[in-house]
């Protein structure tokens, strides 16, 4: 899908205006490309340094296959009379000003919503997509799980994408009529300059805790990855932060924006607090009007506080938002529910210590009696290693029986991932453990440990519908998984009462 016309260079160029070019400016720009392969008589390639190659490898491809205008931080050590060669300091930076141009700045047309956090970050940009859709306006979601344009649907491989395809799809939804745009914003992306150059009219930060430490190598660098979108914000936005995490004032204390706040704790301009919850949902107060909600949990709350605070920031009504609000259920993979009889089966993504504490805790929380929970837990591979024994050892404190199985091993060797995850459980607790790598296994594995009316929760990959092991993605899906081992179960139950 192309969106744009044809630009100038010279023209492009006015969006970074420390670049030195080598030739002439006198080129008519049809595509900016990020892969040397899809280079071609129009395109102007961008040499990125990235975390697995660099890009300045691969100019000559690029040449080769047509293209005759390069952005780049170092030139080649040969250069041709028939190529122009724009040299900036930094290529992510100029790729996102250079981007956002190329397609008519579409973020400054359209009213951008960015979500940043460890935890809740789909959870909240998919919740105002459907409720903005529900107050009437046309929509565009950016999220983990899916980019979506009112009801088309557009698969997703990153939370968000690289500058080219995120400025791409913000011309389509444009194009398209939307008003309001809701995404994630990741910490790689901030870093990566994936999101230099687009306006945003607010800021919502969740919480933070320990992730992408295989990326980041320091927690100080992660929160200063997450701070660097709210010092990006311009003056005219928002800055909505969860001051109930003890960085949610760090967070916005050097932005130009708005600053606003929500809490379930402690004063602040959207105030909640929960009055009661079951597995069908929960009663909460906000701002002193009390509403029933399908979500449940207390991460939940916190979510619809953040919904609920952009909305009234975005100018809505807060009689409206409530409203709508009270009949949206979770995005998929997000406490999903899977029905079964005489049992409870809950799915979600929960793949960090602090998101399965959330999970666990609300569960045990809504545990009538003395069913058991039982825990089918993994951590993904070529990730941050120092979180694996922090999740068993989680899972242990708050189950009663759990399964360690493989979560996404990709390149690693699952039984090392598993045996780091071991090290985190106590001494006393390795009679409730089970270690089986075989992720359909262990879930099979879970039912049969499991009596009437227990409660069983598949973490880690929530709405994913494969497995990655060795590099090969599988089609693996937890929630199908799960109800065909609760059909197996049932339909042994049965023969078994029948004799």
């Amino acid at each position: 899908m192309n969106t744009a016309n044809s630009k100038q260079l010279e023209v492009l160029l006015r969006a970074v205006p420390e670049a030195a070019v080598i030739g002439t400016l006198a080129r008519e720009i049809g595509q900016l490309t990020l892969d040397s392969r899809q280079a071609g008589p129009g395109s102007l390639f961008v040499a990125l340094r990235g975390t697995q190659t660099d890009g300045h490898r691969y100019i000559q491809t690029a040449v080769e296959l047509g293209a005759r205008t390069i952005l780049c931080e170092e030139l080649p050590a040969l250069t041709r009379p028939d190529v122009t060669y724009v040299q900036v300091l930094d290529s992510a930076r100029a790729l996102g000003l250079l981007a956002s141009a190329f397609y008519d700045h579409p973020s400054h047309h359209l009213k951008l919503v960015g979500v940043t956090g460890t935890n809740g970050k789909t959870s909240t940009a998919t919740l105002l997509f459907q409720l903005f859709r529900g107050l009437g306006y046309r929509c565009g979601l950016l999220s983990t799980v899916q980019n979506q344009i009112e009801d088309e649907v557009i698969p997703t491989t990153h939370t968000t994408p690289d500058a080219v395809t995120l400025n791409q799809l913000l011309a389509e939804m444009r194009q398209r009529g939307c008003t309001h745009v809701f995404m994630e914003v990741s910490s790689h992306a901030v870093v990566q300059q994936r999101i230099t150059g687009l306006t945003f009219a607010g800021g919502i930060f969740t919480n933070i805790s320990h992730d992408h430490l295989d990326f980041h190598k320091t927690f100080d660098h992660y929160i200063a990855a997450k701070k660097g979108f709210f010092d990006q914000l311009p003056p005219q936005a928002f800055a909505l932060a969860n001051i109930d995490d003890r960085r949610g004032s760090v967070m916005v204390q050097n932005t130009r924006a708005r600053v606003e706040t929500y809490s379930l704790q402690t004063m602040a301009t959207f105030r909640g607090k929960m009055l009661s919850e079951t597995f069908q949902g929960m009663h909460m107060q906000i701002n002193n009007q009390e509403v029933w909600f399908r979500l449940i949990g207390r991460f939940n709350a916190y979510n619809l506080l953040g919904v609920y605070g952009a909305a009234i920031l975005l100018g809505e009504a807060p009689e409206e938002v409530l409203t709508e609000l009270s009949g949206l259920g979770s995005p998929p993979g997000r406490f999903e529910l899977v029905p079964a009889t005489g049992l409870v089966g809950i799915v979600d993504y929960a793949h960090t210590p602090d998101a399965l504490l959330n999970v666990l805790e609300t569960i045990v929380h809504l545990r009538e009696g003395n069913e058991q929970i039982i825990t089918v837990v993994g951590c993904g591979g070529n990730r941050d290693a120092e979180k694996r024994p922090r999740m068993a050892a989680i899972a242990c404190r708050h189950s009663d029986r759990v399964v360690l199985t493989s979560d996404n091993p990709r390149h690693e060797d699952p039984q090392l991932i598993l045996d780091q995850m071991l090290q985190g459980v106590p001494p006393l607790d390795f009679k409730k453990v089970t270690v089986l790598p075989d992720r359909r296994e262990a879930i099979a594995r879970a039912l049969e440990l499991a009596e009437p009316h227990d409660i069983i929760l598949i973490a880690g990959k929530g709405h994913e519908t494969y497995q990655e092991i060795k590099g090969v993605k599988y089609d693996f899906d937890d929630r199908e998984v799960l109800r065909e081992a609760f059909e197996h179960r049932e339909r042994f139950l049965k023969k078994d009462q029948s004799h």
